[in-house]
């Protein structure tokens, strides 16, 4: 038994319950720096952590391109951190997210499947489900931010009990 999914494009008012979707083009107007060569955009996102002893990982994901239609039999979270992806090199990628279940698993009836274009960042809320960040196109590079410690906490993985397949829009 498998689901479908169809690939939407993201904007930040359909990522918004699940974190937060950004590039500079939505931050408003921002603030002169660099001696007025460069426009500072703060606080772009919530980063949240309640765990005392995480510390911040700022790490980099080097991901192979994939392509659509896409295959999901995992998702993952990151029950106690928000998890920031941050494109460096990148055509586009694919964000898929999930609210959670009454008893704590991914909810598919309400997985959402987002294309993201370069310079569109995304952040995770803690406790979102979501699959593992997808190049497309292109191989790509991403930093990430999330808070860790080395403990199962870091990162949930859940096998889905059935395949959802995520088509192109």
């Amino acid at each position: 038994m498998s689901a479908s999914v169809t690939a939407e494009a993201l904007s930040a008012e359909a990522f918004a319950p699940f974190g937060r979707a950004f590039s500079p083009a939505t931050l408003g107007p921002g603030a002169a720096a660099n001696q007025g060569t460069a426009t500072r955009f703060d606080r772009c996102a919530e980063l949240l952590n309640t765990r005392p002893g995480a510390t911040a990982n700022l790490a980099v994901f080097q991901s192979v391109a994939r392509a659509l239609p896409l295959s999901l039999t995992l998702l993952e979270r990151h029950p106690c951190s928000t998890q920031v992806f941050l494109p460096m090199v990148v055509s586009r990628y694919l964000v898929c997210v999930a609210p959670t279940a009454d008893d704590g698993a991914p909810d598919l009836r309400g997985l959402r499947a987002f294309v993201c274009l370069p310079g569109q960042a995304v952040a995770y809320a803690p406790g979102v489900w979501h699959h593992p960040i997808v190049a497309l196109d292109a191989d790509a590079q991403f930093a990430m931010l999330a808070w860790e410690d080395g403990t199962p906490l870091d990162c949930e993985v859940r096998t889905l009990p059935t395949t959802v397949l995520i088509h192109a829009s």
